[in-house]
């Protein structure tokens, strides 16, 4: 693939493309590595090619890659708060260790002994206090002994987490301000580019003029183009009727670029017609059925439903399942069951099979509507009908409370079809959605660090965690200190194989009891097991989340801005829920003038625009 690479794009090209020359280096490193694996016949102890997987990933992907070239340029400053923070953790932990000497008080000697033994302990425990998870664990000892010694753990909690950390958030957000805004402007650059430079290769020379630049496209020579190229059947559908619009003209460059525009807009469906009844009393009954209030009434029964599912959930807390008399709560889910399989089927007469499908939100409905009756059917089947002391033995895969568990939770997540309902929520929610779609960037560079530290955590971890029924070796849990590994029974929390590093990440990023994880480690592996933790955490907790926190408000708050000032203007909330992000920013993007258009196009390395004949 490389060589291949290297012939599309010149020799020349491709030295000038870190990118390109980095995927040289990695293939040749994967592939030496392959070699000594098979020489080995598959038992070596490490595997280099496996930590250097996910850079194809990065490779293939220009957001990641423009994502990463963000964050290299946010690391100087990132990294002057980082020194900051080196010091004051650094000032406080001497202080700490001058301060918590003294053998007079035995507050002093037990807050030594147990935070304070020495200096990587004291700097560990500041370390954890500056992500607050060891609060106020770390000043008890002290504090109960003496008031006065608050002073020391507030001061360093404040300048720390409350002023350090944040600063580190706002210089984040400050160097990612703008980000999506470029990266749109980059983008509609781009696609500008593209089409100026498609609409001159299509161009075509008037008849009986000497122009040696293009000045029109045909029609039927588009549409024949179009043809060949894979796009969305909606939208190159929109785009064919507009071509055919304009007649036989020559489409000139700005009527060129319109036809482009089809595709930041999202194709609204026109729904089915509804089918037509002769019967007076069906075309009453489909009008009724079809309006919205309706779909109101089935919102009510929604949430009838689970009210009616967390009463139960309230009086039914302190008896055991084996006691418990499901009657009542089997009579109502049978009722309300049938309730949604009536609404289904009524809905299916006023708006047609196909009308029903239309909508999204009934299809939700419909699905889980069917997987509810057949539960209950197969719960009649086997229990039979409901009745007072309804408690049969089991029979079959589920008992009957496991039958009623799965039908409660069902009908809970079934609650979710108020949303669309709910204008407000319905915006968020869409928000939301749009944010996560445009953000698989970011995902996907997590991604990449979850996978390689994971594989990195395997090969310095594996087996060091072994639980007290494996081995003797382990302590037993009885005797293990009050919130240590053992004691909190942690021993799921390894490195034994990937689902569970990929876990025990999970957790030490929340840095929730993540002290516990470096205490531990420190025991069965050795101190240097800290320094992978701690660079997890500077990597995840620090930066990415960080990072991730400044984008989702950065996106959040211009989509919210502009999603409000489009509604104000077209009076539509429907109309600015169906744009893309690119026609949603469309008014305040600069477009690229004519001048900087030819200019970028005439000194592309790959494309020539000199043409001797009128035809491309």
């Amino acid at each position: 693939m490389s060589p291949v690479k290297s012939y599309l794009v010149g020799w020349a090209q491709f030295r000038k493309n870190p990118w390109l020359l980095a995927y040289l280096v990695v293939l040749v490193v994967s592939l030496m590595d392959w070699i000594v694996s098979l020489s080995l016949v598959c038992h070596e102890p490490l595997r280099v090619r496996r930590p250097l997987r996910p850079f194809f990933l990065m490779q293939n992907s220009s957001m990641m890659k423009k994502t990463l070239k963000c964050i290299r340029r946010s690391l100087p400053e990132m990294a002057s708060v980082g020194l900051l923070l080196a010091i004051h953790l650094c000032l406080f932990t001497m202080f700490g260790m001058l301060l918590f000497t003294s053998e007079k008080d035995a507050g002093q000697d037990k807050e030594r002994l147990t935070y304070f033994r020495n200096l990587p302990e004291a700097l560990t425990s500041l370390l954890v206090l500056l992500t607050t998870a060891n609060n106020p664990d770390v000043m008890i000892p002290a504090y109960s002994k003496n008031r006065a010694y608050a002073i020391f753990f507030v001061a360093f909690t404040l300048i720390g987490s409350l002023f350090l950390m944040n600063l580190l958030t706002a210089i984040i957000y400050n160097q990612f301000r703008g980000y999506l805004m470029k990266s749109l402007q980059t983008s509609l650059l781009r696609r500008r580019l593209g089409t100026r430079a498609a609409y001159k290769v299509l161009s075509v020379t008037a008849a009986g003029e000497a122009h040696p630049e293009g000045v029109g496209v045909k029609p039927q020579d588009f549409l024949h183009v179009l043809q060949k190229v894979q796009l969305d059947s909606d939208h190159k559908q929109a785009i064919m009727e507009k071509v055919r619009s304009h007649g036989g003209d020559l489409l000139s460059a700005d009527e060129f670029q319109e036809l482009f525009d089809e595709f930041d807009k999202r194709v609204i469906k026109e729904p089915p017609p509804r089918p037509e009844y002769r019967s007076p009393f069906l075309r009453s009954a489909q009008f009724v059925f079809s309006h919205r209030y309706f779909n109101y009434l089935g919102n009510f029964m929604a949430l009838g439903n689970l009210v009616t599912i967390c009463a139960f959930l309230v009086l039914d807390a302190d008896v055991p399942p084996e006691d418990r008399d499901d009657f009542v709560l089997g009579i109502l889910n049978f009722v309300f069951i049938l309730y949604y399989l009536l609404e289904l089927l009524l809905k299916v007469l006023a708006l047609g099979l196909r009308g029903y499908l239309a909508h999204p939100s009934n299809v939700f409905d419909g699905l889980l509507t069917v997987v509810l009756l057949v539960l209950e059917i197969s719960t009649l089947a086997v229990y039979r009908f409901p009745h007072p002391g309804w408690k049969p033995e089991m029979l079959g895969l589920l008992s009957l409370w496991d039958m009623t568990r799965l039908v409660n939770m069902l009908l809970v997540f079934r609650f979710l079809r108020i949303i669309p309902s709910m204008k407000l929520m319905a915006v968020v929610a869409s928000t939301i959605m749009d944010l996560i779609k445009n953000m698989r960037a970011f995902g996907g560079i997590l991604v990449v660090v979850y996978y390689v530290f994971a594989i990195v955590g395997i090969s310095l971890f594996r087996g060091v965690v072994v639980a007290p029924g494996n081995s003797s070796l382990a302590p037993a849990n009885g005797s293990a200190p009050c919130g240590s590994f053992e004691q909190l029974e942690y021993w799921a929390n390894n490195f034994d194989d990937f689902a569970a590093a990929l876990v025990t990440l999970w957790n030490v990023m929340v840095v929730n009891n993540w002290q516990v994880f470096l205490d531990a480690f420190r025991r069965y592996a050795g101190p240097w097991s800290k320094v992978y933790f701690v660079l997890w955490w500077l990597v995840s907790s620090v930066i990415w989340v960080n990072l991730f926190l400044a984008l989702i408000l950065e996106n959040f708050l211009h989509k919210w801005d502009r999603r409000s000032h489009l509604q104000s203007l077209t009076g539509d909330s429907e109309a600015t829920s169906q744009m893309t992000v690119e026609l949603l920013f469309r008014d305040v993007l600069e477009e690229p003038t004519e001048e900087e258009l030819m200019e970028k196009l005439s000194h592309h390395p790959h494309l020539q625009l000199c043409r001797t004949t009128g035809r491309a």
